[in-house]
């Protein structure tokens, strides 16, 4: 039999500085150790999870001193849910951060030359920013070690066989780490009201009227997720997944949320009886309104459905994509290719400065919604095609719509295929605009890309305070 490891333990170290992707690192003999749920400053026991040659992971497993930059979360679930890792950081710190990552990434995974990085571009909502949640609803609710305590001393002082220990439910979101323990969410403080209204309403209508939430570990049960879409418009869309398609319960349950909540625009729900919560390949109904809602980025209208894609930060998206039009340098006569273009809203914010949009995308729906989109802005410029651009961008397609005088790219974060970018050094564009949400794998394309490009400009934008995400959007020009 293998003898189990015993996990080494690292006393009284100091946090020197942040790393990446939420870690921040100390330094024991030599060895760099990346830890997380610290601040540099504190002064920490570790246990490691990993201890290699040059470097470990571990974590936090007592506090004997705490950071001087630290500040109080203003959230109640702040570290047991999957959302926000930093709230215990000021939002300038957090900022600075932010730009150490962008220029770390860039310099030792790119090894390119680079021009001055420009100040990142903070958000000015920290708070209920986000226009799209998703909470789950689930059996296996997430009890820190103080709540069992508690329930448990109440399950004992009471004429209770203990029965108050079973929760009947959860309703929030994941527990960090944890795929099948939901936290119980009282306030998330990311999203407008009425999203943790209707959330609360909806899981007391369940208690009260006998409908169960999903078991993740079983797979069964009524109430799965909700998707919540709040619009700077005033409009706003929930769509309900349900694991069970009873017609009775659904219809109870839509006609509480509509007389609950009637200014409500779009309201859907879902049946899905798979083992996993993606929508790409089941069919909303529309129980009430049109089934979409409208927003709007500067004065171009899109219309947003339960499966489109959309920035998440409505306002901050407005800003990102200002920053991607001025370094589009468009002057009304180029032809302007939008790579990984999903539903066109970048193509389009950029087409008053173009002659003419090529959007290029791999998912047929996603080029749908930017056909609409483009048809609700009245533009006759647009031209979006559903396919892989190193494939669609042949030599009779450049023969059909012309060269691409400027090329945008926004690829999700795993980075754009070496082959595109192989296929954007044949295309030999003046200008390459290159907006990411992982300046890791931006900085990988930024190196191929050296080929033939020079690197002209950076803007950090931070879309998501309180996370340990950051976008990135660099000019490129033709060398």
């Amino acid at each position: 039999m293998a003898r189990k490891k015993k996990n080494i333990t690292l006393e009284n170290v100091l946090i020197e500085d942040y790393a990446a992707e939420g870690k921040s690192l100390a330094r024991v003999e030599g060895k760099v150790i990346f830890v997380e749920q610290v601040v540099p400053g504190d002064v920490v026991d570790i246990c490691l999870t990993k201890n290699k040659k040059d470097w470990g992971e571990g974590w936090p497993l007592r506090f004997h001193s705490y950071s001087d930059k630290r500040v109080d979360p203003f959230c109640t679930h702040f570290g047991t849910c999957g959302g926000c890792q930093w709230q215990m950081l000021p939002y300038d710190l957090q900022l600075q951060y932010k730009q150490k990552q962008v220029q770390d990434n860039l310099k030792r995974i790119g090894k390119v030359q680079l021009p001055e990085i420009w100040p990142i571009i903070g958000a000015k909502n920290i708070k209920r920013y986000r226009n799209k949640i998703e909470y789950t609803f689930g059996t296996d609710e997430f009890l820190t070690k103080e709540e069992f305590n508690r329930r448990k001393a109440a399950a004992l002082s009471g004429p209770s066989d203990g029965g108050d220990l079973i929760s009947p439910g959860a309703a929030g979101f994941h527990a960090k780490g944890s795929w099948s323990k939901v936290v119980d969410i009282q306030t998330c403080h990311l999203q407008s009201e009425p999203t943790n209204d209707i959330r609360l309403a909806i899981k007391k209508y369940a208690f009260q009227n006998g409908l169960n939430f999903y078991n993740l570990r079983e797979q069964h049960g009524f109430l799965r997720t909700m998707q919540v879409r709040l619009c700077e418009t005033g409009e706003w869309m929930a769509n309900i997944m349900v694991g069970e398609d009873d017609p009775e319960k659904i219809e109870g349950l839509m006609q509480f949320v509509l007389a609950q909540f009637p200014g409500i625009t779009s309201l859907l729900y879902t049946v899905n009886t798979k083992r996993n919560d993606s929508l790409h390949d089941l069919e909303p109904v529309v129980y009430h309104g049109k089934g979409y809602v409208i927003e709007k980025l500067e004065d171009f209208q899109f219309k947003i459905g339960p499966k489109s894609f959309f920035q998440t930060n409505t306002r901050q998206g407005e800003e990102l994509y200002r920053i991607t039009r001025d370094f589009a340098e468009l002057t009304g006569r180029e032809t302007l290719y939008d790579l990984y273009c999903g539903t066109g809203s970048i193509g389009i914010f950029c087409s008053q400065n173009a002659g003419k949009i090529i959007g290029v995308e791999m998912i047929d729906a996603a080029i749908e919604d930017a056909k609409e989109n483009a048809a609700l802005n009245n533009l006759d410029k647009t031209h979006f095609y559903a396919g892989d651009v190193i494939k669609v961008c042949d030599d009779d397609f450049f023969a059909k719509h012309g060269r691409a005088d400027v090329i945008i790219t926004d690829p999700p974060r795993a980075g754009m295929h070496e082959k595109l970018v192989q296929k954007i050094n044949e295309m030999a564009a003046p200008t390459v605009v290159y907006v990411s949400c992982n300046p890791a794998t931006q900085a990988r394309d930024l190196a191929l890309l050296d080929e033939k490009y020079m690197v002209t400009k950076i803007q950090p934008v931070d879309m998501f305070p309180h996370t340990l995400h950051i976008e990135n959007v660099v000019q490129l020009k033709l060398r």
